[in-house]
């Protein structure tokens, strides 16, 4: 009796280079503490070529310096410049589209920090809040709940959004817990208020943030990810290339049951395919 064998995706590589590399981190750059095959000689093969490159993040949770520390640890020493996360995109959101109003976010350290750095106002008062930031929150309880339905529902004064839309944040083996998504909800079914704006992957917030900090053309870039509904859909959004890598969540059967707005441009079984012609095969 044979098995039927699990179905495999073409390798589909890019024949030029780019000028900007946007990459996710987990499941794409590393897994866990590891750096995943190739990354290394990749990363290095870019930057003596003089190309830039950008590490996009959707937790909330760190600030560009941790990962900075991780990745310099790793073997692959990068700025904090280099890297944009959703504390570094809301932040550059709310000081571009809304100076000057002030916020409470359900949030942690990193994120609080930043918004101090920034000078944007703070307030637990629902009466001084114009913008309720729902972020993944591990301290989040019935009192922050009530600011919120306060703020948007009582005082119909201010909206919501959120750093991030994922339900859920992984732990490796299977394990996890609820992510951003989860806040948003609780708000969302209490107020029945909508949330205006995502700073994190797929939406264009993340992106545009990238684009206006490099002062770089969408054209020019390639966004490589290992998830479609996130990685790949923010290429798209923003008409922008995208590589796929299989090394990650993405599997040959979820790519090929991916609706237009997720397929990617490329599809790598390991990063350094990323160049023609670094690795040999």
């Amino acid at each position: 009796m044979t098995t039927a064998s699990a179905p495999t995706a073409p390798v589909i590589a890019p024949d030029r280079l780019f000028d900007t590399y946007l990459f996710d981190l987990d499941g794409t750059v590393y897994l866990g503490d590891e750096l995943l095959p190739g990354a290394r000689s990749l990363l290095t093969h870019l930057t003596e070529q003089g190309r830039r490159t950008i590490f996009l993040s959707n937790n909330p949770t760190k600030d560009p310096g941790q990962y900075v520390e991780k990745l310099t640890r790793l073997g692959v020493p990068v700025r904090e410049d280099d890297v944009v996360n959703t504390v570094v995109s809301m932040v550059a959101w709310l000081r571009r589209t809304h100076p000057g109003k002030t916020v409470f976010p359900i949030a942690e350290a990193p994120l609080i920090a930043a918004l101090d750095a920034a000078g944007i106002p703070r307030s637990e008062d629902p009466r001084e809040v114009d913008v309720v930031i729902a972020s993944y929150d591990r301290a989040f309880d019935y009192r922050k709940l009530q600011i919120a339905f306060d703020a948007i529902w009582r005082h119909r004064r201010a909206i919501l959004v959120t750093t991030n839309p994922d339900r859920y944040c992984p732990f490796p083996g299977g394990a996890g817990e609820p992510d951003a998504a989860a806040v948003v909800a609780a708000i969302e079914a209490s107020t029945g208020t909508t949330c205006v704006a995502n700073a994190g992957k797929p939406d264009r917030i993340m992106i545009d943030t990238v684009l206006e900090r490099l002062g770089v053309d969408a054209g020019g870039c390639v966004m490589v990810g290992d998830r479609l509904y996130t990685d790949i859909r923010m290429a798209t959004n923003a008409g922008m290339a995208s590589a796929l890598v299989l090394t990650g969540e993405t599997d040959a059967a979820m790519l090929a049951g991916a609706p237009p707005s997720d397929r990617p441009t490329y599809v790598l079984d390991r990063i350094d395919r990323l160049v023609p012609g670094l690795v040999e095969g």
